[in-house]
């Protein structure tokens, strides 16, 4: 990055350095909690695209073949420099997201148990071997990493989603090329540094920064191999089906409505302050937050007076103060979004339970604040059921039963997280057994799999058959030999026949 009287330059890192690149077209980068602009974000040409495939691909060659040793010692180094770096990286954060700098440090954390779950790629990467399947012929296998990985990521998470792609990529012997969401790129920028300081080779990690014209030429680039994305469904969608149409291998993660069952039975303080938790931490842009609370029965009531009080208590601030709970929503389209679909909730009958619509933060009147939100009494064919406001709001929906909650997650097109809670062993083992929803929590409202599982929605949530990190990681971004081999003595019969191998 340089710097300019008033903003940074924030540059591409390309091929070891970083790079004010050829392209002329720039984005203005903002601090959402002030409004105002403070950096300049260099955009990609299509000579900075051809020239960073260029450098992975080249690199992809070499590093494919560097031992396993070799390629943990540097995730072991980088581990440690992110490890050291948390503070800063966080900093990075919330200045252009605008969550407050303990959520920033908590998706760092998330981020390094990626890199130490690959730093076991050694036994991840172990083949298979059969001796004697038939006589004097063994057979054996292993995975070879498939080339070029572009990582194209939200705003959300500008460090923890980069690092569930990179490190499984690399680890497994590829190249990766970052595209980070134009609004949080700086962060992004301090991970190609220290992937650097790491002892990683040239072009193993490059970061582009690009519109949709960047997109579309990593979509469609003959020598990049497989396409990482996290975003919104329509997007994803898009993703996997020009990305497929040229041949490369997909994992796209797409938007999400996730709900929380919760039954009579449950401690309810506790469901409360879980699911309150769960609504408004990082302003609700979370794809795992929970934005719908299913309230069955006789515990709606009493759970909506406690979601309020809690909603109300949350202390809306800059996410560097240290008593903040809650920042900003990340851009002024995000925030008329939000207000629009709420407004149109209370319109059509929800009841307002708590409304922050017109919430000010005195000293920062120009940052794009929308305050915690409650809605009662929605209906599925309204709008703050039926999108993914992604903003802290939470619209409780009223049913009778938990079989009326299992089928009204079941009809929801997005099948990404949820959560029951309840003291009932039986209902929680019904309720997961019965949702078709790829992560479950029982009283976790934030069921984010551990490293060594892998993270993944169903339905409308994920396009492509595998999950993000984890084991499934680690089959995305390789692909399986399979050897046949026979080492006859030389004064023995050939064996060979023009039928079909027997044994």
């Amino acid at each position: 990055m340089t710097t300019t009287l008033e903003t940074l330059t924030i540059n591409h890192f390309i091929n070891g350095a970083e790079a004010e690149g050829t392209g002329t077209a720039t984005k203005p980068v903002y601090n959402p909690a002030t409004g105002a602009v403070t950096g300049e974000l260099r955009l990609a040409s299509r000579e900075d695209l051809e020239a960073t495939v260029a450098a992975a691909k080249k690199a992809a060659e070499s590093w494919g073949d560097i031992s396993l040793a070799k390629r943990t010692a540097v995730l072991f180094k980088f581990r440690e420099l992110v490890a050291n770096h948390v503070d800063e990286l966080a900093q990075l954060i919330t200045a252009e997201h605008g969550k407050v700098l303990s959520d920033a440090k908590g998706e760092i954390g998330r981020g390094l148990e990626v890199i130490e779950f690959a730093c076991g790629i050694p036994t991840l990467l172990k083949g298979e071997y059969s001796d004697q399947v038939s006589t004097g012929i063994d057979v054996f296998s292993f995975r070879e990493p498939i080339g070029v990985v572009a990582g194209i990521t939200p705003f959300n998470f500008p460090v923890m989603v980069p690092l569930w792609m990179a490190p499984m990529a690399i680890a497994t012997g590829n190249a990766f090329i970052l595209k980070p969401s134009g609004n949080v790129p700086s962060a992004a920028m301090l991970l190609a540094r220290l992937f650097q300081q790491a002892g990683l080779p040239d072009g193993v990690f490059q970061v582009l920064h690009g519109d949709r014209e960047t997109i579309s030429g990593l979509l469609t680039h003959p020598d990049v191999d497989g396409i990482s994305f996290v975003g919104s469904t329509p997007v994803a969608k898009h993703i996997t089906e020009v990305a497929t149409a040229h041949g490369k291998r997909v994992q796209a993660l797409g938007g999400a409505k996730n709900h929380a069952i919760i039954l009579p039975d449950a401690d309810l303080d506790n469901a409360a302050d879980h699911v309150a938790a769960a609504a408004f931490g990082s302003a609700g842009q979370r794809c795992m937050a929970i934005s719908v609370a299913v309230a069955v029965g006789d515990a709606a009531d009493l759970l909506v007076r406690k979601v309020k009080e809690r909603a109300l208590d949350v202390k809306v601030k800059n996410g560097t103060e240290s008593d903040a709970d809650m920042g900003p929503v990340i851009t002024p389209a995000s925030k008329q979004f939000i207000l629009k679909t709420v407004t149109e909730a209370e319109q059509a009958g929800a009841a307002m339970v708590v409304d922050g619509r017109d919430l000010v933060v005195p000293g920062h009147e120009d940052g794009f604040w929308v305050g915690p939100t409650v809605i009662d009494h929605v209906k599925t064919e309204m709008t703050a059921y039926t999108e993914e406001i992604f903003g802290p709001v939470l619209v409780v929906v009223r049913v009778d039963t938990l079989e009326d909650g299992i089928k009204l997650i079941n009809a929801n097109p997005y099948g990404n997280g949820t959560a029951i809670f309840t003291s009932s062993g039986a209902a929680a083992r019904k309720f997961q057994r019965s949702v078709d929803v790829g992560m479950i929590g029982i009283n976790v409202p934030l069921p984010v799999p551990v490293a060594y599982y892998s993270f993944g929605g169903w339905k409308a949530s994920l396009f492509g058959d595998k999950h993000i990190y984890g084991p499934e990681g680690v089959s995305f971004y390789t692909r399986g030999k399979v050897i046949t081999s026979r080492w006859p003595e030389t004064h023995h019969a050939s064996g060979a026949s023009y039928n079909f191998p027997s044994n």
